[in-house]
């Protein structure tokens, strides 16, 4: 049971990353922000190391391992920018990032 909630809690945070990084498209991070993807990065990393650990020693390092990395850069990026805008680089990265992790979850 608390497996399912810690896994539904990741998937929310992610889904609500990717929204988040959607409403910055049209000025492609250029925009004011808070600290909404730097909380929702901090969840994601907490909430998938805590299913690791939960699931151990049952896991997929082939999928866990790139996923928390490419978390970990998602999460120094929001760190690095702050408050401030994204560089579009940045901006892109993180979107990348984000999807390719998602990729990553989903396809064995």
């Amino acid at each position: 049971m608390l497996f399912s909630i810690l896994l539904l809690i990741h998937f929310l945070a992610f889904v609500t990353y990717l929204i988040h990084l959607a409403l910055l498209w049209p000025t492609k991070g250029a925009a004011p922000r808070g600290k909404a993807g730097l909380i929702l990065g901090v969840i994601l990393l907490l909430t998938g190391a805590l299913l690791v650990w939960i699931s151990y020693p049952h896991i997929n390092y082939y999928k866990v391992v790139p996923k928390t990395l490419a978390f970990l850069v998602v999460t120094l990026i929001n760190i690095r920018f702050g408050e401030r805008d994204l560089s579009k680089a940045a901006y892109f990265g993180l979107f990348a990032l984000t999807i390719s992790a998602g990729c990553i979850a989903i396809f064995h």
